[in-house]
């Protein structure tokens, strides 16, 4: 299965990467693994992970505070964000409605 990942999600891994870096060298390296990891398990096993609504699901990561918001498509894994879970919802919730 493919995984694609919009622009906007692409940035916030980015960003949370640079950050942890910044808090300690090497650890936005590790977030980064979690991330690869976490993406792993979406795609071994997608239909295992939380249902948020209809047609998107919600996969933690084991070590950060941050989970992989995810639709299902035919084929492909379409990843909407990878939000840290301290941060209002709303943040990712717009981009469902576009």
């Amino acid at each position: 299965m493919k995984i694609d990942v919009i622009a906007v999600a692409e940035q916030e891994f980015f960003e949370a990467v640079e950050y942890y870096n910044d808090q300690r060298p090497g650890l936005g390296y590790e977030f980064a693994a979690e991330i690869t990891n976490t993406m792993k398990r979406i795609v071994d096993f997608p239909k295992a992970w939380s249902e948020i609504s209809a047609k998107t699901r919600r996969c933690l990561t084991n070590k950060f505070p941050f989970g992989i918001i995810y639709q299902l498509n035919e084929d492909t894994i379409l990843v909407i964000a990878i939000m840290n879970t301290n941060r209002d919802p709303i943040h990712w919730q717009i981009r469902l409605e576009q």
